[in-house]
């Protein structure tokens, strides 16, 4: 990863990923103006889907969320640069990506600080043809096999000391080979210790239960502990502190 500084601004980016200039490829308009746009997803904002020279890729602005989010909708408060959001996500993918665990490849991340307050954008590796497991258990099952590895997924992940704080049916994705990936690491962290491992299956457990009354997903005790059986194979002991 390489450094640029100008002003305020600090990118952090993957020449070997990004062809395109760093100062410009976190900004919508720049893809737009290429013809480069390749879709986009609404959520807390908009994600633009761009093709690159070298790669397809996701382009997300930091936005809050809650009800102070209406009040200070994409600013931060500053407390050190690799404490800003789209850097310790950035960070985050690159020691998942490293270990093995199938994550978007991180390609650049800003910060732009003004005062005591700052606003990120993150720009990420697109995965080709990947649905997540809302949309595709609306239309059909998954064998046991997939559940078995979606759960080898998850214990990769929690074996490198990640904790997904938002661990949900709608951030695992299948791509068109049937690989797992997870995205969406906004917050979350490294870990030590026991008990936050469980925390995480919990909310995924909820998750699903959510997703069979709200979009009518295919899914039932028996899947979850097919999930469970991948976990427990591939489960380890995370890292102990210091």
């Amino acid at each position: 990863m390489q450094v640029l500084e100008y002003d305020n601004d600090r990118i952090v980016y993957d020449p070997e990923l990004l062809a395109e200039p760093p100062q410009q490829c976190l900004e919508p308009m720049y893809w737009q103006q290429q013809g480069a746009v390749i879709g986009s997803a609404s959520g807390r904002g908009t994600t633009w889907f761009v093709r690159g020279k070298r790669l397809e890729m996701a382009l997300r602005h930091y936005y809050r969320g809650g009800l102070f989010g209406r009040l200070v909708r994409d600013h931060y408060w500053f407390t050190g640069w690799e404490k800003t959001r789209s850097l310790a996500e950035l960070r985050l993918l690159q020691h998942l990506s490293g270990a093995g665990v199938n994550v978007p490849r991180p390609v650049a991340a800003r910060v732009r600080k003004k005062g005591w307050l700052y606003q990120a954008d993150l720009l990420t590796e697109k995965v080709a043809g990947a649905r997540d497991l809302v949309a595709l258990l609306q239309h059909e099952p998954l064998p046991q096999e997939r559940w078995e590895q979606i759960g080898q997924m998850i214990a990769r992940m929690h074996g490198c000391g990640v904790c997904h704080t938002d661990l949900n049916a709608h951030n695992i994705l299948l791509d068109a080979e049937q690989q797992v990936w997870l995205i969406d690491f906004d917050k979350c962290h490294l870990a030590t210790g026991e008990g936050w491992q469980q925390g995480n299956l919990d909310r995924l457990h909820r998750s699903f239960v959510k997703e069979v009354a709200k979009a009518g997903i295919r899914w039932d005790a028996q899947a979850w502990q097919w999930l469970l059986i991948g976990y427990q194979a591939k489960a380890i002991s995370p890292p102990e502190a210091g």
